[in-house]
């Protein structure tokens, strides 16, 4: 449901979700009240870090529904490129990139926020794209992974690094990774340890460790080479 999903709302959707997973918990056989209890508290304490990568405030104004609930004509900008289209009032940001733009370098996974593979930067900022709606993004700057190239068509530092670093395996989570970590690297250049791994928090990698991706982004902040040029 995106019910209570827009900017002003008090609680980020990620915190939202956690709320979600922790009453599903509830409903399984043979667990005491006492146990519930103490898998909600941790699922509070481990959204925080969740919460504070992909903040669901990002989006500067209030957007609300159509009245008419039904299609909406929005102009935005993906990857540079102007477009202008006219969106259901239930479509995602995810589907309309990957189906209607080809963009099929954005993933889609869990559809509920949790794993992080659909990330795409709007101004700047990464956000979940399966939990917005793509009427929402009226007059934004959308950033996905095809965008990150250099102007020549070579990768970026950022996604050099990840192949350098051998962050890769199977390669479904790491564009999401490459663009949490890109929104991390425009907000601030030379991120701590702490700051990466808390940036990607919210992106889960099903294969190994996190120990290469955080070396990747390192490399790149230690070097002081931007993500994107100039």
């Amino acid at each position: 449901s995106f019910q209570g999903w827009h900017i002003g709302h008090e609680r980020p959707y990620m915190e939202r979700n956690s709320f979600h997973n922790a009453r599903k918990t509830s409903y399984m056989k043979g667990f005491s009240s006492v146990n519930v209890f103490v898998i909600f508290y941790k699922s509070r304490i481990c959204c925080v870090s969740k919460m504070e990568q992909h903040n669901a405030h990002i989006i500067p104004r209030r957007l609300e529904m159509p009245l008419s609930g039904g299609p909406s004509a929005i102009t935005f900008q993906v990857n540079g490129v102007e477009y202008q289209h006219t969106v259901p009032a239930t479509e995602t940001l995810a589907k309309f990139l990957r189906n209607r733009l080809g963009l099929t370098g954005l993933k889609t996974g869990c559809g509920e926020g949790e794993c992080g593979a659909c990330t795409v930067l709007i101004d700047d900022q990464a956000v979940n794209s399966c939990l917005v709606l793509a009427f929402q993004v009226e007059g934004m700057r959308i950033t996905t992974i095809e965008g990150l190239e250099n102007a020549d068509g070579t990768l970026s530092a950022l996604q050099q690094a990840f192949i350098d670093h051998g962050a890769v395996q199977c390669g479904y989570c790491i564009p999401g990774m490459v663009i949490a970590s890109e929104g991390l690297l425009r907000r601030n250049p030379t991120p701590s340890d702490a700051e990466i791994r808390r940036t990607l928090a919210g992106n889960i990698c099903r294969c190994t460790g996190f120990l290469n991706i955080v070396k990747a982004v390192k490399s790149v902040a230690s070097a002081g080479a931007r993500a994107v040029p100039e």
